[in-house]
């Protein structure tokens, strides 16, 4: 049986990498599907907690008119940065590009205050399981070469087995994506895609966050902190 991690265990403290960084505040989200009441929510907690900079990790539109949602998602007062999920067409990655507020993080390196953010976009959904490309393992090689240990990973599965529970029943997550966790330690991963398990989980080093907005949730508020940690807190 798969135990679920509780979202109303609200701040998770653990130790990270960035002792000698200033505090930085990352709002993460995924699983918004061009819902407007999600976007709204979006910008209400942006404007209530003043982040640094928002996290969207896939599915953040439906499979038709991807385009009012991008725009809205540029409009926040706060740099964006996004990965493509499963319910993102590729023209998705084209609108990331054409929107100066947001960053596009595939195979990208993208300085905020600085740490370092690079990710993988796509998903594709398997039967009990999920890859990241039909042909994945040219794009998790490219990926291992840019992810080192103060990295923070974008993407949108889980990986195999942590945070990936659907129906209490089998796993669903990316087994490219834990080889990746594997082979560079990020010392964060941030991603969605599994709607039942919002929560955090340690794996090796790297603190897996899965901020999926996919059952009523709000995001993940991440506070990477001066004094080395990293407190997660459900919104």
């Amino acid at each position: 049986m798969i135990k679920r991690v509780d979202p109303l265990c609200k701040i998770m403290q653990l130790f990270l990498i960035f002792e000698e960084l200033d505090i930085m505040l990352i709002y993460a989200v995924a699983d918004i599907h061009g819902k407007p009441e999600r976007l709204s929510y979006i910008r209400k907690t942006i404007a209530d907690r003043s982040p640094d900079v928002l996290v969207a990790a896939g599915d953040i539109t439906g499979y038709i008119h991807p385009f009012p949602t991008i725009k809205a998602l540029n409009g926040m007062p706060i740099p964006g940065i996004a990965v493509r999920g499963n319910t993102d067409l590729p023209v998705v990655e084209k609108l990331f590009e054409r929107h100066p507020n947001l960053y596009h993080a595939h195979l990208n390196h993208i300085p905020i205050r600085e740490r370092i953010f690079t990710g993988i976009s796509g998903t594709v959904p398997v039967p009990f399981r999920s890859r990241v490309r039909l042909r994945e393992k040219r794009t998790l090689n490219e990926a291992a070469s840019l992810v080192d240990k103060t990295s923070i990973l974008v993407v949108h599965p889980p990986p195999w087995g942590i945070l990936d529970g659907v129906l209490g029943k089998f796993h669903a997550g990316s087994k490219g994506v834990l080889r990746l966790l594997n082979e560079s330690e990020p010392a964060l991963c941030i991603c969605g895609h599994i709607h039942e398990m919002p929560g955090t989980q340690m794996y090796k080093t790297t603190l897996v966050v899965n901020c999926s907005m996919g059952r009523g949730g709000g995001g993940v508020m991440i506070e990477l902190g001066g004094d080395g940690r990293a407190h997660c807190e459900f919104v």
